[in-house]
């Protein structure tokens, strides 16, 4: 055979690896094809970030990692592993102990090791940990455990300054977060945790807006997270301003973090803010509990232009206007933050932000303080803004009582699946269908696996209809305190949209 012949072979073998899908067809043959259409396939690798949880000795923390049964392909991994290096918090505490004269906790000095491990899709993994010094965790998920590979960090405090009931949905890396929400005031202890899940350091920034504008800081320039390390940064040190209601925003230039915000108010207790949705001209954040005694909503306008908004509740029954805050002005570049006290009046409700008749549609990020209880029965949650169910979303860490699964439809009625797994430790998944009229929210016991052992993850997929926005609220009381905490749910990107190619053997010619 010709050499020109053998490498003709080679090529036409190497272009098909390279596209997957590509036709085996040589130019010449006469005619032409029409392209074809997209194909969605399952992922093939996730990660998901924990921030470390402590704070406190009495902190006991539940891990949970799931997977939704369905999905195909080769067998996989999904292991939660212990970070390269302590957090500052991780530090602290480590010194205290020395000072008190007990033993030093050396479980930190063994990164990498596996947490949490899960083996198979449709049923739950748990691990648990207890005190301050439980480190950030960096996860990786592959082959049929990745696509809509979800992971729960919940954390309960029973007392002190940093009590309640904290609940985050482990996060994946990015390289831009923004988070309204947060504060400098006097009464908060507000961090932002960034975690690297790569082997080489990261670079960040830290950019932080109160209601005047940029605050003065130079010390969020620049924050280097080590290779699979995580970093925690008090807000309050990186300026000397105090404000309520503070825009944070995290970017970076060098590498990807997951970034999340750990609040702690001497009155109202603690929880995890997770990022906004990305700016937009409408934005939802579902799920406020029907008994929230306050509801303060923080919005910001990172462009050029100022942002008229208009607000609306969706509620059971359908879509109204708060009292006195019909509509919100935004400055360009300055956060605004309204307090809408007891908002929902005794039933579940979601905000909706859109631009005001006539308005330009301004992208805005947002998300709201939600207060339950009154006096020493105070307890927070954050709920931001977040995009829409999709084709499937899920939240990780369920219990045989406790959580609430609020479903909103803002433009069109719409109908999803819902699926309770199978336990942790035994039960069989249950699976019930609901129909969300357009411009409601519904607020739902969801369904429970039978003979349930454990805890077990709920997986929404949207079956016909518009839009579907999702949170689930999980309670715990404690010692008279209704502990909770507010996960939003938004499409696992368990597929992608791979492009169809087609082979052209012209690049060959000469």
């Amino acid at each position: 055979m010709k050499s020109t012949s053998l490498s003709l072979i080679a090529g036409t073998v190497a272009l098909a690896a390279v596209t997957g899908f590509a036709a085996l067809t040589a130019p010449g043959d006469g005619g032409t094809t029409e392209p074809k259409a997209a194909t969605r396939l399952p992922v093939e690798q996730t990660s998901r970030l924990c921030p470390a949880p402590g704070l406190s000795e009495l902190a006991e923390t539940t891990y949970t990692s799931f997977t939704p049964a369905g999905g195909g392909g080769e067998a996989g991994t999904a292991e939660l592993k212990r970070s390269a290096s302590a957090t500052a918090d991780d530090t602290a505490a480590k010194d205290e102990k020395d000072k008190k004269g007990k033993k030093k906790d050396d479980k930190k000095a063994d990164p990498g090791k596996s947490v949490v491990s899960l083996k198979e899709p449709g049923a739950p993994a748990t691990a648990d940990a207890s005190g301050s010094d439980a480190p950030a965790l960096v996860g990786t998920a592959t082959g049929r455990l990745a696509p809509g590979w979800t992971t729960q960090q919940t954390t309960t405090i029973e007392a002190g300054a940093a009590r309640g009931l904290l609940g985050v949905s482990c996060t994946g890396p990015d390289t831009d977060f923004w988070f309204p929400a947060a504060s400098t005031a006097k009464s908060r202890q507000d961090y932002v945790h960034l975690t690297n899940p790569d082997d080489t350091a990261a670079v960040a920034d830290i950019e932080l807006y109160g209601p005047d504008g940029a605050l003065k800081s130079e010390a969020g320039e620049g924050v280097t997270v080590p290779a699979r390390s995580s970093v925690p940064v008090l807000i309050s040190t990186l300026t000397s301003e105090v404000a309520e209601d503070v825009t944070v925003h995290v970017t970076t230039r060098t590498g990807r973090v997951g970034a999340v915000v750990r609040t702690a108010d001497e009155e109202t207790g603690s929880d995890w803010l997770t990022a906004s949705a990305g700016p937009a001209g409408t934005l939802v954040l579902p799920g406020i509990p029907a008994d929230a005694t306050s509801v303060r909503l923080v919005v910001f306008s990172p462009g050029d232009g100022d942002a008229d908004l208009t607000v609306k509740l969706l509620g059971k029954t359908g879509a109204f206007s708060p009292a006195g805050h019909e509509a919100l002005h935004v400055k360009s570049r300055m956060t605004a933050g309204v307090d809408m006290k007891d908002l929902t009046k005794g039933e579940a409700g979601s905000l909706l932000l859109s631009p005001a008749k006539g308005g330009k549609g301004t992208p805005v990020v947002a998300a709201l303080r939600v207060i339950r209880g009154k006096g020493d029965g105070q307890e927070v949650g954050y709920i931001p803004a977040t995009g829409p169910v999709g084709a499937q979303a899920t939240a990780a860490d369920n219990r045989a009582k406790g959580s609430t699964l609020s479903l909103t439809a803002p433009t069109a009625t719409a109908t999803v699946k819902v699926t309770a797994s199978a336990g942790s430790d035994g039960g069989e998944q249950a699976v019930k269908t609901y129909t969300v009229k357009g411009g409601t929210t519904l607020a739902v016991t969801p369904p429970v696996p039978s003979g349930l052992k454990g805890g077990y993850a709920l997986t929404v997929r949207t079956e016909s209809g518009g839009p579907v926005y999702a949170a689930r609220t999980l309670s715990l009381p404690q010692g008279g305190v209704q502990m909770f905490t507010v996960q939003t749910l938004s499409d696992d990107g368990g597929t992608v949209e791979v492009p169809a190619a087609e082979q052209d053997l012209t690049v060959l010619d000469d």
